[in-house]
């Protein structure tokens, strides 16, 4: 928005959405990057964003690869928008799986679910989650280890441009949560696999030793550019990976606020549309 009020002209690919500034829509298929395309081309430094929803269909590769190539040809920059808050981070520290969560718990015997509320987690698995704010993964549990809020302790994120950001603890969690690093160290001396640490700033060192980009706080690392191969574009239309702007994750759907704006949001989009 801060671009569009410094004269920025504004181009959507997928549906029709209130942004609260003016946008030209260029399409909601698979065509309509190859309607971007030409226009991008004259663009005076171009940003191409692009979003959860366009990546997450079976040909997101594709997309994501005919995205890369448009930022390319038009000299331009391209920045995935991700709709969890702690994604760009795990990508950073490299914490992923071969075929990702769907493959992950296709064979898990036990699955210790580190606050993920929005993966349906099918019966069989024995399942330890470690959360805040009971939500859908603390019902699918067996165990549950309350931890601390991300307002409740200190922390190291990394926000969707890749910049490196510290969180400072606002308040203590209640009861009887505990910092999530605490649970993990404690949990580890259990089971006789003790971590090489015992405080958060020895952890936090070794994380620097480990990725040291994550020390470079409010800084943005300059990515290496890996272009994607532009494979066979499907049929499907672009749509939002967001159903409920107000509820997308267990902080907000536990807030009664949050809850009364998604309703009013609800009824405002059902409300009949009286004729000019």
């Amino acid at each position: 928005r801060q671009a569009w009020t410094k004269g920025a002209e504004v181009k959507l690919v997928g549906q029709a959405v209130d942004l609260t500034y003016d946008y030209e829509l260029i399409g909601a298929d698979r065509a309509a990057l190859a309607k971007l395309s030409k226009t991008a081309k004259s663009a005076t430094a171009p940003l191409f964003i692009i979003g959860m929803g366009a990546l997450i269909e079976a040909d997101g590769a594709a997309v994501l690869g005919h995205a890369m190539g448009l930022a390319e040809d038009a000299g331009g920059k391209l920045m995935v928008l991700h709709t969890a808050a702690s994604r760009v981070g795990m990508l950073d520290i490299d914490a992923t799986c071969e075929g990702g969560v769907t493959a992950a718990l296709e064979s898990a015997e036990v699955v210790f679910n580190l606050g993920v509320d929005e993966v349906e987690i099918a019966a069989g698995p024995m399942v330890i989650y470690q959360g805040s704010h009971g939500d859908r993964g603390a019902h699918r549990a067996d165990i549950i280890f309350p931890s601390a809020a991300y307002t409740e302790e200190n922390g190291l994120f990394v926000n969707t441009e890749g910049r490196p950001q510290l969180a400072v603890r606002a308040c203590f969690a209640p009861g009887e949560a505990k910092e999530n690093w605490a649970i993990l160290r404690a949990l580890s001396a259990e089971l006789a696999a003790t971590l090489p640490f015992d405080s958060l700033a020895e952890l936090r060192q070794s994380l620097l030793e480990a990725h040291p980009h994550l020390g470079q706080i409010d800084q943005i690392p300059q990515s290496e550019w890996a272009p994607l191969k532009a494979g066979t574009l499907g049929k499907a239309t672009f749509r939002s990976a967001i159903s409920d702007f107000y509820l997308t994750n267990p902080i907000a759907r536990a807030s009664k606020l949050m809850a009364e704006l998604s309703a009013g949001a609800e009824a405002r989009a059902q409300a009949p549309v009286a004729a000019e």
